[in-house]
């Protein structure tokens, strides 16, 4: 029963991951401009993200541009947008496994099979969580080192913006998940050294028809018995005497 709590738990967590992956992948924030001054006629405050980058003007006005090639992206931001979607995909594979591989749901096969399917929903959340990490690492590795170099104007330099730090915290619970879908599998030896088996529906089904078949078995047995004694206690209970 305890297993059984921990997987819910994982899941939770994984899917709070992949929703926050998800979140981060789409969000324009993933840098933003630093302070550039008390000017009002120019832009105060710019955004950059995976698949747009969008200003906001002192006059309340606000736009987006798409960024449309991606070969003239870096490759950190090329890299970034591969891992991200890939990290979403992989996440949700993993949540369609780990549904299967737990122990409180009645769909998924026998022990075995549902040991094996959140074992794989596990892994999967775990590369997922990698695959958010790196990009996020990489991403903010690059938007520091820029703000750190002298040689690029003030006007230019950006700071991490919230995305990145959503993308981080998604992956932690991506791994936390995926960890302990992992390790509430693992298998369990009760008494005598033999492994706990919990038959699932179609195998309790197929128990139940046999134990039918025994009982009705037993009960034919018993009235064939009965009758086959019949004729002998009528041939000791009446004599040829009674009648002379």
């Amino acid at each position: 029963m305890a297993s059984a709590g921990m997987q819910i738990f994982a899941f939770v967590l994984a899917l709070l991951g992949i929703l926050g992956a998800t979140v981060a992948t789409l969000l324009p924030n993933w840098k933003v401009s630093a302070d550039m001054g008390a000017n009002i006629i120019t832009a105060i405050s710019q955004m950059q993200g995976l698949w747009m980058d969008c200003t906001w003007y002192s006059t309340g006005m606000f736009s987006c541009t798409l960024k449309y090639s991606v070969l003239a992206l870096p490759a950190y931001l090329q890299t970034a947008r591969t891992s991200m979607v890939l990290s979403c995909v992989l996440a949700g594979l993993g949540l369609c496994l780990a549904s299967l591989g737990l122990k409180c749901t009645r769909w998924g096969g026998g022990r075995r099979a549902k040991r094996h399917s959140a074992i794989a929903g596990g892994a999967c959340f775990i590369a997922a969580g990698l695959l958010c990490l790196v990009p996020a690492s990489w991403f903010i590795n690059e938007v520091i080192s820029s703000f750190l170099d002298s040689s690029v104007p003030e006007s230019s330099k950006f700071e991490p913006g919230g995305a990145v730090y959503v993308a981080f915290v998604s992956s932690g619970f991506l791994f936390a998940g995926g960890s302990i879908f992992c390790v509430s599998c693992s298998g369990k030896r009760g008494q005598g050294g033999h492994r706990e088996l919990i038959l699932s529906p179609p195998d309790k089904l197929l128990q139940q028809q046999q134990q039918h078949q025994q009982q009705q078995l037993l009960q034919n047995q018993e009235q064939h018995q009965y009758c086959s004694l019949l004729p002998l206690d009528n041939k000791t209970g009446y004599s040829l005497q009674d009648y002379v």
